[in-house]
């Protein structure tokens, strides 16, 4: 049986602090592979800035030079808003031969109550918990917590960055910024 970590997200842009979770969830938890999943209308937030085509561009080139990394097209391919649940139920049906692990953050770890299905969902994947400063990181749930790097970086601020004409340079990986400056996103 394989073993598949997923990191969903709007990654909006990708930037290194996904590429240290999933590396950290990889090697912690002994995973196959992690597939980066963008959302298409993630339920919890607006996406803004670029739309879902160039969102899974900027992520298959986030990844592109990282062999147990890949990305995982399905909640674009589906369109519509991207409930965790909803996806892994087609998933796992899907692909039975695999077991599912979901990455989350130290700052989804706190809400995870709030998740649609919850209860459901943790019948079909194992959640793997990256701890973030600032957050409890703690839940009733079961889940896999793992130590990583701190990087403070957050998608919103790099978007902030850029709409101002500042440097994202070494915060993202390289491919990423050229395509965003050749696409002239968020205000390049």
């Amino acid at each position: 049986m394989k073993r598949v970590g997923i990191l969903g997200g709007t990654f909006n842009p990708p930037h290194l602090g996904h590429l240290i979770m999933a590396n950290e969830a990889l090697h912690a938890a002994g995973l196959d592979e992690v597939r980066f999943m963008p959302n298409f209308i993630a339920p919890h937030k607006e996406v803004s800035g670029a739309n879902a085509a160039q969102r899974l561009e900027m992520t298959r080139l986030a990844i592109a030079d990282h062999p147990y990394f890949a990305v995982e097209d399905f909640e674009i391919k589906n369109g519509g808003v991207s409930f965790s649940y909803d996806t892994m139920v087609k998933m796992t049906e899907a692909e039975p031969h695999n077991e599912f692990y979901f990455i989350i953050g130290g700052d989804m770890i706190d809400g995870l109550g709030s998740w649609h299905r919850v209860d459901e969902l943790i019948q079909l994947v194992r959640f793997i918990g990256i701890r973030r400063p600032g957050y409890d990181n703690k839940t009733a749930f079961p889940v896999l917590m793992v130590d990583s790097p701190e990087i403070h970086l957050s998608s919103s601020m790099l978007r902030e960055r850029i709409s101002k004409g500042g440097t994202i340079s070494f915060l993202v990986p390289e491919q990423v910024e050229t395509y965003i400056r050749k696409e002239q996103l968020y205000g390049s």
